[in-house]
C-alpha cells in the first residue's frame, strides 16, 4: 500500500482554513500529527482522516458528567 503525503497548502485547501492557521495548531500541538522532512511539513492522508473521523460529531451541545 502506498503512503499518501500532502502538504499543508493542499490541507489548508482541503478543510478552507489558512496555512497559518494550521502553523498555529502544530505550534501548540492541535490537529492531526505530521511529518517535519528537511524542513518540510507533510500529513500523511491516513493520519488527516483519522482526526477527521476524531472531529465527527452529531450536536453542538456539551455533555458534561
Amino acid at each position: 500500500m502506498d503512503v499518501v503525503h500532502i502538504n499543508q497548502k493542499q490541507l489548508a485547501a482541503r478543510w478552507a482554513i489558512s496555512e497559518a492557521t494550521l502553523e498555529r495548531w502544530r505550534s501548540v500541538g492541535i490537529g492531526p500529527v505530521f511529518l517535519k522532512l528537511s524542513g518540510q511539513v507533510r500529513y500523511r492522508l491516513t493520519d488527516i482522516e483519522a482526526f477527521e473521523e476524531s472531529c465527527l460529531t452529531s450536536s453542538t451541545k456539551s455533555v458534561h458528567g
